[in-house]
Formats: structure tokens, C-alpha cells, sequence
């Protein structure tokens, strides 16, 4: 049944309603009337008789109209008759306001249970338990079915919200941020409606022109991300998503899982689906103010207009920390703002009319700017030093604006508090956002900008290559059979050539005969590492030796591995080792796969070998990737220009180690039970420019190992 029947309903029952105040029932009822829902309103009480002005029903049977949506702030243990009540009527939309179901465990848990069956049963859609209400602003709606204590702003914002208190709280403030919302849902417990019902409703409705999400947690993130990569294309997204503390980091020995966490993959999931991730209220609702008053730049040339030096530096900092530019003024518009400027006055970019600035300079500075076709954006900034008032200017301002809407104009005013406020107050509907300070605006312009480059990315494809999955399955299917989840260094690296990635040459010696016997046919320099059973970090003990270079070389070295594990009582768990060949290069890197318990795989790339963890250079995305997510990977670590030929270094073969993370990711999707897998390092070839996996380290989950492979 179509969620419009909550969103958009011609009829409504309230079943609890009250006449007392400060009782939920009667706050949902006073909200209904005060905004002035366009439809009809049934009150339900056994009482009867009347409540705010309507006439009261003693049960949803007698009420002589259809209803499509019932707002239920009855007793929990009430609810489950009521929906049966509810069903006999042939209400298909519900929104359970009442609390006491999962939220509080015990019995809770299990009236939820059966709360959703039976409103699954019946083909009903329900928002809540345990949610504040349902908002819609639409001029032919105007449904307030809330006991929030404000009534709501019209806008372009469809937001939900999984906190009914912080809805409630938003509610309160729009005016000052100058945001409205064209529809609000409070998910509460999200039994049924959840975040992600809701992008698809808001998809393709016109009203709704930006999606807010507050989330604390997301339900099916596959779906979510589905979903949300495909309706960013159309309108942003902008969330919340909370708990990002590392409290709930996964505890795990490999490298990759020891960075990753939760919060890793739920950023990694927002990114890859194109969704604005905001890390504080404040932002997102300064972001919001940018998508609902600003077209979406076509570039990142921004001019800035001001009338104090200072705070135009300022904005430049802040632009390029957000990864904008400054724009190059033509000279005809520099000309142009010389003919009418003081001749103290700076035309450059930042364009100072310094403190004397007029209100006409102001506009004609602003129309410049505007049409010049080095700029594809423009902040304005204004200090209350002498000459106009705050308002009267921004008014100015925007009145220029007007003339011009193709191109975003973010303003920035350093004045009195009671600016932001009095300003829609009295110049009416805003039509450029207005900042305190000039890193907001350049914040915001980045997301608009973020925004445009994300629509006119072309989308991702996963590729598929060819690669020897029945080796693959035998080589685990041996480890596990001895009861082992951990892959030794050998069997790791076997996988990873099965799947087609770049290794070292290397074999297997038992002992030091066999070692040399290897290594004299691959050739010297070699490198000679453990191969154990039990132990995870070979450099931890001294179980890696680089650099040798004859046989006689390796005999020595061999000699005192043995005797460092005999000194460290761990040389029974020693398999042998493996001498491979001996690849030069200084640029280590890192690609690894870690699990998370909801998300699943994480992929990660970034700066390896011993730095990786003091570091922390590395960039996380959720399998499957796509090779766009390949590419972005790789380029958005801050070690990239290392694997571009930094100080004179072969550059890296990108799309070599692009198809690297695209085999990992195959893998890992072929082999669902893999929980951890490090190459470390993924050593650059200064001969090449191939990254080599170096090293490998393979972790299974045992139990799901055991029944893939039989």
C-alpha cells in the first residue's frame, strides 16, 4: 500500500485523543487544527463528545467516513485491537505515536513482534512505534500530526529522523536557520517505515527537492546504498549518521581490521552512495540552506565580494581547504570595478571595496562577478563598518541576486546576532543563503559543488575477470580441514595468484637445502620470510630477512632465524620458509579486506609497511567495488602523490593496482567467509611501477567456511 496514504491523506482518526491538556492526544489534536489540515478529522475517544472543535467518535467503527490514516497514542498493550479495529474500517496508513514496544525491551520486543504482523497482514504501512509524528507542508495538505510544540515551516526538505526529540527540537528552530520542510517523518522504532521506504517515496516527488536523514543506525545497508547512489543523482542527500565513536570499533589482528570500525564503513557506505555526510546539526542544516536557496555551480571558480581584507582572506583559506579555487577576474570586470571603486579599493580576488563600500559598489560589484565567465560562483560578504544597515544592504544584495539566479550567491554577515532572524522577517522569502562566518559559506559551497561533480559522474561498473576459483576453494578447503581459520603466508599468497594478482615470485623450502635450492632458481637478491601456523606478525619476531644476496648469504641467515625462534620458544609452529624474489622499491602500500557485522566486507587501500597503523593513511570502501570506487580509493589517500613519481620515482601503474582492488573485491564476494585479508606491503616496483603483494595474510570464519565448502 502506498506510503501516500500517511503522507497525503484526505482523512484522519486520532484514536486517543484528549481533551486534557499536555496529554499526547491532545497535543496531536491542537497541532492537526492550528496548522489547518485540509482534509477531515476524527477524533476517537470512548468519552465522546468533543475536542478542539471537532466532534468525538467512541470507536473507529462509528466514524461515518473512510480514513486513511490513524495516529494511535493509545496504552501500548491498546495498539494491537486497535489496528484490528483499524483493519475492519479499511485504514491502510497507520502512524503509532505510543511507546513501550522495542525500545524497552522484555515484553516490548515481543508486542512490536506482533504489531508488524499484523499490520503486514492486513497490507497497511505504518510509521513508528515510539515516534514524535507525521508532517506534510503541501499547501492543499498542511498536516501537522505531531505533538511537537511548533508548528512547522514550509520548505523543500523531506527529512526523517530516528529521534523523535531531535525532530521536535528542528521543528523549533527552523525559523532561525531559515530552512522550511515540505514533509517530516519520525521513524521512531522503524518497524515497518524506515530511511530507506522513505528515499524511494521522496525519489520522484516534486515538493521535496533535498532528503535529510538523521540515522543511528542503518537497517539493510545494501538496500541503502542502492537506493540512495541512484536518488543522489537527482537531489542531495544530507545525513547524520551518529555514533562515530570508536567504542564500537571490531577488535581484530590484522591491520585492516584493527583501523577499521563501524563508523569506517558506515562513511565508507554514504560516500559510495553519494550521500553528504555531516558530522554535526549546525552543518547540516548551513548545508541545507545552500540546496534550497543556490543552483549547483558548474565549476569551482568563486569570486568573493567584501568590504573588510581581513575576513576576504579568511574566505579564501576556507575556499581552498575546501578544495575550491579562486577565480581569475578578466580584466575587463577588474576594469569595469576600477571605473566607480576608491582607487584604495583592491579588484583582485578577493575584490576589498574597503570599508567605505556603498551600497551601489556592493551591487555592482556582485553583477560583475556574476557575469564574468571566470566564475561560476560568488560570496558576499559585508561588515557592518559605516554606511547602509545589515538589512537594508542584504537586501540590496539579494535584489541584485535576483537578477542573475544561474549561478550560486552565498552571503556572510558579521553583524548583531538578531540579524539571521530578522532578515526573513523582514525582507520576506530569502533567495541566497545568508552565513556568520566565512567558513560556513565555503563549506556549503563545496557541497554544492560536491553535488554537481557527483551528478555528472558516470556510474561505476563492477568488473568480473577471470580467475581460478576452484584452486581457491582447494587451498582454504586444506587449512580448514585442520582446523585452521588463519591461511599460512604461502597458502595467502597461492590465493592471490589464483585471482590473477601480481606476487612475487617466490617457493617453499622446509629447510635450508630446499631454501637454497629456490633461491638459486629465482636468483639473487632474495627475500626469506617464515611461514607459520601461529604466528601472525612475521617482523614482530624477526621472521623476515631482505636483502640476501648469495647462497652463502642465506645459509648464515638461515642458520640465525632458526636460532632466534629457538631463543623465543616459538619454533614449533615454523611450516618452513619462503624465498621470494626481492623486489626494489621504496613505496609501500597497503590493500586489505576487513569484516564488519553489518556492512560486511570493507575494502581498504593506503600507505603501508610499518607506518600503516602510526600513519593511518588509508581510505575504506564496501564491497563490491565498482572501478570508479577503485580509482577514488587509490587517489584520495594523501600518499598518492608518492605512486604519481614524487622526487624523481617511476610512477605507479594505476589501473594496475586499480585492478588489484577490483580482484580483492571478487574475491571476497566469491569467498563470503573470508573475515580478514592484508597485503602488506604492496610494494611499488621502481623497475616497473607493477604493485607487487609482497606479503599475504588470509582469515576465515570457520563455521561458514565449513559449510561453503562441504
Amino acid at each position: 500500500m502506498s506510503i501516500d496514504k500517511i503522507m497525503k491523506p484526505k482523512a484522519i482518526a486520532i484514536v486517543g485523543a484528549s481533551g486534557v491538556p499536555c496529554k499526547v492526544g491532545n497535543e496531536v489534536m491542537k497541532r492537526i487544527r492550528e496548522y489547518g489540515f485540509k482534509g477531515e478529522v476524527y477524533p476517537v475517544n470512548p468519552k465522546g463528545g468533543e475536542i478542539e472543535g471537532y466532534q468525538v467518535y467512541t470507536d473507529i467503527a462509528s466514524i461515518p467516513g473512510e480514513v486513511d490514516l490513524a495516529v494511535l497514542v493509545t496504552p501500548p498493550k491498546a495498539i494491537l485491537q486497535n489496528i484490528d479495529e483499524c483493519n475492519a474500517k479499511n485504514v491502510k496508513g497507520i502512524c503509532v505515536i505510543s511507546a513501550g514496544f522495542k525500545e524497552v525491551g522484555g515484553e516490548g520486543v515481543e508486542m512490536e513482534r506482533e504489531l508488524l504482523e499484523k499490520v503486514q497482514k492486513y497490507g497497511m504501512r505504518m510509521v513508528g512505534p515510539n515516534c514524535v509524528g507525521v508532517i506534510n507542508c503541501a499547501p492543499n495538505i498542511q498536516m501537522d500530526a505531531s505533538f511537537a510544540t511548533t508548528l512547522p515551516i514550509k520548505g523543500d526538505v523531506g527529512f526523517i529522523s530516528q529521534s523523535g526529540a531531535l525532530g521536535c527540537g528542528i521543528l523549533s528552530i527552523l525559523k532561525d536557520i531559515n530552512i522550511g520542510f515540505a514533509q517530516f517523518v519520525s521513524a521512531g522504532n522503524q518497524a515497518d517505515i524506515n530511511a530507506e521506504d522513505m528515499l524511494d517515496y521522496w525519489e520522484n516527488d516534486a515538493d521535496v527537492k533535498q532528503i535529510l536523514l538523521y540515522m543511528e543506525s542503518i537497517v539493510d545497508p545494501k538496500n541503502f546504498r542502492e537506493k540512495a547512489a541512484r536518488i543522489t543523482k537527482k537531489k542531495p542527500i544530507i545525513a547524520i549518521k551518529a555514533g562515530r565513536s570508536k567504542a564500537g570499533a571490531s577488535a581484530a589482528s590484522s591491520h585492516t581490521g584493527s583501523l577499521a570500525g563501524a563508523d569506517m564503513a558506515a562513511d565508507a557506505l554514504l560516500k559510495q552512495a553519494g550521500v553528504i555526510r555531516e558530522l554535526d546539526l549546525k552543518t547540516m542544516f548551513e548545508t541545507a540552506q545552500a540546496f534550497a536557496k543556490c543552483p549547483l555551480p558548474k565549476g569551482k571558480r568563486v569570486a568573493i565580494v567584501t568590504n573588510g581584507g581581513g575576513l576576504g582572506i579568511l574566505a579564501t583559506d576556507a575556499l581552498e581547504d575546501n578544495n575550491l579555487e579562486m577565480a581569475q577576474l578578466s580584466e575587463s570586470t577588474k576594469e569595469y570595478m576600477r571605473s566607480f571603486l576608491p582607487a584604495a579599493a583592491s579588484v583582485k580576488n578577493p575584490v576589498d571595496m574597503i570599508a567605505s563600500a556603498t551600497m551601489e559598489h556592493y551591487q555592482k560589484c556582485i553583477e560583475a562577478c556574476i557575469k564574468d565567465e571566470n566564475v561560476d560562483a560568488v560570496i558576499v560578504i559585508y561588515l557592518e563598518l559605516m554606511g547602509a544597515k545589515p538589512i537594508e544592504m542584504a537586501k540590496a544584495i539579494m535584489e541584485t541576486r535576483g537578477r542573475y539566479p544561474d549561478k550560486p550567491v552565498l552571503g556572510m554577515a558579521m553583524t548583531t546576532s538578531d540579524f539571521f532572524p530578522r532578515l526573513s522577517e523582514e525582507a520576506g522569502e530569502l533567495n541566497m543563503p545568508w552565513y556568520a562566518y566565512p567558513e560556513e559559506a565555503a563549506h556549503a559551497l563545496a557541497r554544492l559543488y560536491r553535488q554537481k561533480q557527483w551528478q555528472d559522474k558516470p556510474d561505476g561498473q563492477i568488473k568480473t575477470f577471470n580467475v581460478d576459483k576452484a584452486r581457491t576453494a582447494e587451498i582454504i578447503k586444506g587449512a580448514v580441514s585442520q582446523g585452521r581459520d588463519q591461511l599460512t603466508t604461502l597458502e595467502s599468497i597461492d590465493v592471490l595468484e589464483a585471482y590473477g594478482i601480481r606476487a612475487c615470485r617466490y617457493g617453499m623450502g622446509k629447510d635450508v637445502e630446499e631454501a637454497v635450492k629456490v633461491a638459486n632458481s629465482i636468483g639473487y637478491p632474495v627475500v626469506m620470510k617464515i611461514t607459520s601456523k601461529t604466528i601472525t606478525h612475521k617482523t614482530d619476531v624477526g621472521g623476515v630477512v631482505v636483502g640476501i644476496q648469495s647462497e652463502e648469504h642465506l645459509r648464515n641467515e638461515y642458520t640465525a632465524l632458526i636460532e632466534r625462534l629457538r631463543s623465543a620458544n616459538i619454533l614449533d609452529g615454523l611450516d618452513g620458509v619462503i624465498v621470494q624474489e626481492m623486489v626494489k622499491g621504496s613505496r609501500e602500500m597497503v590493500c586489505g579486506i576487513a569484516t564488519d557485522p553489518q556492512y560486511g566486507p570493507m575494502m581498504m587501500f593506503g600507505l603501508g609497511g610499518v607506518f600503516i597503523e602510526v600513519m593511518k593513511d588509508v581510505c575504506f570502501r564496501i564491497a563490491p567495488l565498482t572501478d570508479a570506487d577503485a580509482d577514488e580509493m587509490i587517489k584520495s589517500v594523501k600518499s598518492y602523490e608518492l605512486l604519481e613519481g614524487a622526487r624523481g620515482t617511476k610512477p605507479a601503474q594505476i589501473e594496475q593496482i586499480q585492478e588489484t582492488l577490483l580482484r580483492l573485491s571478487q574475491l571476497v564476494e566469491d569467498f563470503k567467509f573470508i573475515d580478514e585479508l592484508d597485503i602488506n606491503p604492496l610494494l611499488i616496483s621502481e623497475k616497473t611501477g607493477e604493485g607487487i603483494a609482497v606479503d599475504g595474510r588470509i582469515k576465515v570464519r570457520m563455521d561458514e567456511a565449513k559449510a561453503a565448502l562441504g
